[in-house]
This record gives structure tokens, C-alpha cells and sequence, in this order.
């Protein structure tokens, strides 16, 4: 049995389905969702939300970074096709062909030994032809190179190229025209494919959250949402054009453990970089940057309680920090509920809000939200498992 008395983050996995209702509304009927769950799902459960999105006829299927997050994802259950978008490792190969995982393919000594293990296993392997339009991180190039390339990825014996893809490095800023050209660039690099291999690659896709969002031209016969998802905005101008309903997944909540008045002068946390200028309330919780809470928030975060902002006083340690409850009407008592991220009465913290004050991003806060903080799971307000 699982205790969610130190600190824990809630799921909404209704809000999950809202947010996939919301991705279809943008897309045409024919296209698919490739929902992006690696760095098990941006923090969020990887296996719990693909579950409920099992039934979903437009889900395609999954996409992951390693191996290891696809093997979990057959391990609970799990059947729809997955896709590995980066490098997989040759000690993977085998089980990855077994389990019908989807590997990106870039190099022609991978795309070799996993013609030679799919054809040692009598088995076909389906792989996602890589290309690189500006990202410049992996993938082939679309040139002639690129070409020859897929020309022989395609004549390999037990390979079948199931799709091809790239990926957009900017458009989530407001300027779009270097997405504009990578997506010509891919646009013209499949073309010619088609025309000069006669080869048709059944699933192109290149669309990412923003351009979900942004840019229904893009969209080609799959697309890939991610940071979306979960209610999240890819950037503060995505989110200000508005053109998607989002709901927030994740509540982060943990409780108060200590409750104490300090006198004026009176030094808080290490380093003693808060100063108290009058007598003080102080509530210490218990959560801390050893949680993936931001060390970055001290002095100058706040959480809420009793539906109220409580500023943080000093600095953040590694398994607690302490809160200003001077102000807040209401007793604040040992075990008193605090919201770090989510609503308390008319009062909401987002992550987006978050990520501003303390110089990160959206992505990286659901990410680093540690093994220490379990997940309770909710659907029609009900736990569903721990």
C-alpha cells in the first residue's frame, strides 16, 4: 500500500481524454495520433496513459525514446504499435522484432543487422525511415545520399518501411518560416522517393504539438502530440494564439509538517538568504529539489494553501523548504494540504507559471518530477490504481 501523506502528484486521466478530443478537432478525420509518451509519459505514467487511450480507433499507437520504455510498455499490456523515434542499441534488436516495435532507421549497418536478425527470426521488421530537414541531430539528410539510402533500406530482405518522418527544431516560436522550409524540404525529399524509387512509404509525419496546434497543412498522415497531451503549452506563443482547449493533467500537492513563529531578524534556510522583517508564521513542507521541485524557486515561488499564495522564504533544500502562512486566513495546522502546481479554490499555480519564475520550461518540470513522488491515477473521480 502506497502512502500519499509526504507529497504526490494527481492524474487526471479524463482530462488526458479531453486533450486527445481536443488534438482529433484539429486534425482531418483520416489522419492518426501518435501519442508521445517517452520519459515515461513527460513524467506523467507512460503505460497508465496509453492504456486509456487503447480504445481510441485514431491512435495510432505510441512514441517512445528507448528500448527499455517500449519493452515496459508490451510488459503492461500494452498492444498497439510503438515507435522508438531516436538510436536503438543492437542487444535490443531481437526482442524489439519480436515485440513488433518500430525502430527509426538513419544508418545502413543498423538497418543491415536488423535485416539480418528479422530475417534469422523469420520475422518482417517495420521500421520509420529518419530524416534530418534542420534539427541536425539525427536522421539522413533529404539529397540524393538520402535517396540511395532508403533505395537500399528498401531492398533489404525482411525490412518493411512503414513510415518516414522528421522533426521540426522551431516551430513553436512565433516566426515560421524555418518550419515552413523543413516542411518543404521533407514534402520534396518524399516526392521524390515516390517518383524515382516507385517506392510509396505508407505514413509520412512531421507535425509536433505546435504545429498540431498552428499548422493543419503540415498535419500529412499521421501526426506526433506530445507535450499537449497533458494539458501543457509548447510555448508561451502557441499559448497565447489559443487556438486548442487544453487541460492540465497533473496537481502536485504535498503537506505541511511544521508550523512555528519567528521574530523579526530571523534568518530562514541555508545560507541564511531570507531575512524575516517582522514576526512570522512559518510553515515548513515537505517536498524539496531531491522531488525534481526547482532549488531555482527560492525566494521567489510560492504555493497555495487554504486557497491562498504562501511565498516561499529561502532557500529550497533537497526534502523540504519553508513557506510565509503569516497572512493566510484560516489555522494552518501539521497535515494541511499545499498545491504546488494545480487549483486550490480560485487560485492556480501552472507549470507554465512555474517554468517563468524559475528559469525552466514546462517539459522539464513534468520530467523531472521524481521516483519519490507516487502517482494516483484518476478517471470519473475515481482512483483506479496505485
Amino acid at each position: 500500500m502506497i502512502h500519499y501523506d509526504r507529497v504526490w502528484a494527481e492524474i487526471d486521466l479524463d482530462a488526458i481524454i479531453k486533450n486527445m478530443e481536443s488534438i482529433k478537432s484539429r486534425i482531418d478525420k483520416n489522419a492518426q495520433v501518435v501519442a508521445v509518451i517517452k520519459t515515461d509519459g513527460y513524467g506523467h505514467g507512460a503505460a497508465q496513459i496509453a492504456r486509456v487511450l487503447e480504445p481510441d480507433e485514431q491512435v495510432w499507437g505510441y512514441a517512445v525514446a528507448t528500448a527499455e520504455e517500449a519493452f515496459s510498455l508490451r510488459e503492461h499490456a500494452i498492444r498497439k504499435p510503438i515507435l522508438i523515434l531516436g538510436y536503438t542499441f543492437p542487444y535490443s534488436y531481437e526482442k524489439l522484432i519480436n515485440e513488433d516495435v518500430r525502430m527509426a532507421v538513419f544508418m545502413d549497418d543498423v538497418a543491415q543487422m536488423l535485416s539480418d536478425k528479422a530475417v534469422e527470426m523469420g520475422k518482417v521488421c517495420k521500421v520509420h525511415v529518419k530524416v534530418d530537414t534542420g534539427m541536425t541531430r539525427i536522421g539522413i539528410r533529404p539529397d540524393a545520399e538520402g535517396i540511395a539510402f532508403v533505395d537500399r533500406l528498401s531492398k533489404l530482405p525482411g525490412i518493411e518501411i512503414e513510415g518516414i518522418f522528421t522533426h521540426f527544431a522551431t516551430a513553436d516560436e512565433k516566426d515560421r518560416s524555418k518550419t515552413r522550409k523543413q516542411y518543404e524540404d521533407f514534402c520534396d525529399f518524399t516526392e521524390k522517393i515516390e517518383s524515382e524509387l516507385k517506392l510509396h512509404i505508407p505514413m509520412k509525419h512531421c507535425a509536433n504539438s505546435a504545429s498540431i496546434v498552428e499548422m493543419p497543412q503540415m498535419h500529412m498522415d499521421a501526426v506526433r502530440a506530445g507535450i499537449i497531451l497533458y494539458g501543457l503549452w509548447p510555448s508561451a506563443s502557441v499559448q497565447k494564439d489559443h487556438q486548442i482547449d487544453l487541460y492540465p493533467v497533473l496537481s502536485l500537492k504535498t503537506r505541511v509538517v511544521y508550523v512555528k513563529t519567528v521574530p523579526a531578524g530571523q534568518e530562514i534556510s541555508y545560507g541564511g538568504t531570507f531575512t524575516t522583517s517582522r514576526d512570522t508564521r512559518v510553515a515548513t513542507v515537505c517536498i524539496g529539489y531531491g522531488d525534481g521541485y526547482p532549488r531555482s524557486l527560492s525566494n521567489i515561488g510560492y504555493v497555495l494553501i487554504k486557497g491562498q499564495k504562501a511565498k516561499i522564504l529561502g532557500r529550497v533544500c533537497m526534502d523540504q523548504f519553508m513557506i510565509d502562512v503569516t497572512d493566510i486566513q484560516g489555522e494552518i495546522c501539521v497535515g494541511d494540504v499545499v498545491t504546488l502546481i494545480g487549483r486550490d479554490g480560485d487560485q492556480t499555480i501552472t507549470m507554465e507559471e512555474l517554468g517563468e519564475l524559475s528559469g525552466r520550461f514546462n517539459y522539464e518540470l513534468a520530467c523531472d518530477l521524481g521516483k519519490r513522488i507516487p502517482r494516483i491515477y484518476k478517471i470519473d473521480d475515481t482512483l483506479i490504481n496505485e
